[in-house]
């Protein structure tokens, strides 16, 4: 079965800063990361297209990734960046190149848990979905009812939840989160990726050590038991139908090696049919971006 990994990253530190890494816990994952150093783990998993994800606030990035993506036969599409509340957001995204599939912003760094709901980020969102663009919501647990009241306002658009909005694995806390997860999953313009689990299962004081050990032994301190009931509730929620399979490379290198993360997401999606599975690892990322 060819898979999609329908979320992955690069960043180049020569080509501009990129404070995020900064803080100490990210030290292990603080250099330059192209596609070339993804490839080679892409295909011993089966990967053979992939969704290149913006990392930065930044539209000189989203370009840069767009050619990326032109000169790959490995990156089916980009989920790039631009500035939602500025005028003219049709017209910025009509003046792209080809192959943006879909648009993010950072909303967990946004101070306002309410965010998505100003009027200006809305506006910008319609244009999206008029473009025929994917928004990929990068929210975190309490960002997740104003999520709610966008999707709901927005049922022309496409939103595509990443990283299961970052519940508290490495607590083990379910609610709010499940409950907010399932009445975000009622409207069937969503979709969720699996994906961003493996560090949320670490706390940023075991970073360390978690590194220690994969360097050392391949080994990590979490377990696929402590993602199950967070993998199981968006299986549920969602159906594999809407749940779409995403590495998160190379954030997830502060966790696990990239074949454990495919690993773990086997182990997952072990108990669903041939089809729910080809759905998770290919299907349902060709149909929310349209690759």
């Amino acid at each position: 079965m060819s898979r999609i990994d329908a979320h992955h990253h690069v960043w180049d530190l020569a080509a501009r800063p990129h404070a995020w890494l900064d803080p100490e816990p990210m030290a292990p994952v603080r250099r330059t990361y192209t596609l070339d150093d993804l490839a080679g783990h892409a295909a011993a998993a089966g990967v053979t297209r992939t969704v290149l994800v913006q990392v930065l606030p930044d539209l000189d990035e989203t370009r840069e990734f767009l050619a990326l993506a032109a000169a790959s036969e490995l990156v089916a599409g980009v989920v790039g960046w631009i500035d939602l509340t500025a005028p003219g957001v049709a017209d910025t995204l009509a003046a792209l190149p080809p192959g943006l599939v879909g648009v993010r912003h950072g909303v967990q760094s946004e101070p306002d848990p309410a965010w998505l709901d100003r009027p200006g980020v809305r506006r910008g969102l319609a244009d999206v979905a008029a473009a025929g663009l994917a928004y990929d919501l990068l929210t975190l647990p309490h960002q997740l009812p104003s999520a709610i009241r966008t999707v709901a306002a927005l049922p022309q658009l496409t939103f595509v939840l990443d990283h299961l909005s970052k519940p508290p694995i490495a607590s083990g806390e379910l609610e709010p989160w499940r409950g907010h997860v399932r009445e975000l999953a009622a409207y069937p313009n969503v979709y969720c990726k699996l994906s961003g689990m493996v560090t949320e299962a670490v706390t940023e004081a075991a970073t360390e050590a978690v590194n220690e050990a994969l360097n050392e032994a391949g080994r990590t301190s979490w377990r696929v038991s402590d993602l199950r009931p967070y993998a199981e509730t968006v299986l549920e929620a969602f159906g594999p139908e809407r749940v779409m399979f995403g590495s998160d490379w190379p954030v997830c290198l502060l966790a696990a090696r990239y074949d454990q993360v495919v690993a773990a997401a086997d182990e997952l999606c072990a108990g669903l049919s041939e089809d729910e599975r080809a759905a998770v690892f290919a299907g349902t990322a060709r149909r929310a971006y349209k690759i």
